[in-house]
């Protein structure tokens, strides 16, 4: 990844570090990119045992996997798995998930959609199962947002093409959605937009949890929401950078391809 890549270059030009100063994180090849983010989002709650599936369409039209057998804190670089634009196997020792479907159909539906994340995620999975949209109760809750639309039209799994591309048609725009006792869906232009969806959105629940069981609060007013929710296009500066720094430190080892 480079040094800025994904971010707003205003933002870049108004606060990075003067020209001479380190790297914030090394040179990574594409898998190891996608291994990083398996752990950082396995330390946000997207932790679910072995569910989960994240997938990154890079520039040349093929696809990088996580592998079905492992679970997200396990993985690195050399377990990564690379698939056709239609899902096939062509790279990878491992298997992949029987629901890959919904993300191949993702793909193919939405161009400008370059990464799309599922897991039964910790906090967003509680509102899942409520079938209730988590307000907003502070700045983090807000940095993508407000609208979160739920698809509660559970069929199951996502082995079947028909289910999957149901869901596919049903998230529309939409860069996330809750799916109704099943678990949390986001997708991004890149790895960076698309993290940032990820902690929002987990922070927001989990905030809005908190809030409910206090006894509840004053959620922040739609037009604040709006004003603090322009970030989302243009990435948290530096925070991708941070986390995957955190992971590096915990497992050096995790972006080796060999």
């Amino acid at each position: 990844m480079n040094r800025y890549e994904g971010l707003n270059q205003a933002i870049v030009d108004q606060f990075a570090p003067r020209p001479g100063r380190q790297a914030l994180l090394p040179e990574l090849s594409e898998k190891a990119q996608v291994a990083l983010m398996c752990r950082m989002l396995f330390r946000e709650g997207w932790s679910e045992h072995i569910a989960g599936h994240i997938t990154w369409r890079l520039p040349n039209g093929n696809i990088l996997t996580n592998p079905w057998e492992l679970s997200w804190d396990e993985l690195t670089a050399k377990d990564i798995m690379t698939l056709d634009e239609k899902g096939k196997v062509i790279d990878g020792e491992w298997n992949i998930t029987p629901a890959i479907g919904l993300h191949i159909q993702l793909h193919a539906l939405r161009p400008e959609i370059n990464v799309v994340i599922h897991n039964h995620a910790h906090w967003s999975g509680i509102w899942a199962n409520l079938q209730k949209v988590p307000p907003i109760y502070d700045q983090a809750g807000a940095y993508c947002g407000e609208k979160l639309p739920i698809y509660n039209e559970y069929t199951g799994t996502f082995e079947d093409e028909h289910s999957t591309l149901s869901a596919a048609e049903a998230l529309g725009e939409s860069k996330w959605a809750l799916l109704a006792n099943h678990g949390s869906l986001v997708v991004g232009e890149n790895l960076r937009q698309a993290h940032l969806r990820v902690i929002t959105l987990e922070w927001r629940s989990k905030r809005a949890w908190e809030a409910e069981v206090a006894g509840g609060a004053q959620p922040l007013p739609p037009e604040e929401v709006e004003k603090l929710s322009r970030i989302d296009d243009n990435g948290f500066p530096f925070c991708w950078e941070a986390m995957a720094r955190r992971e590096l430190r915990a497992d050096p080892n995790l972006v080796n391809d060999d």
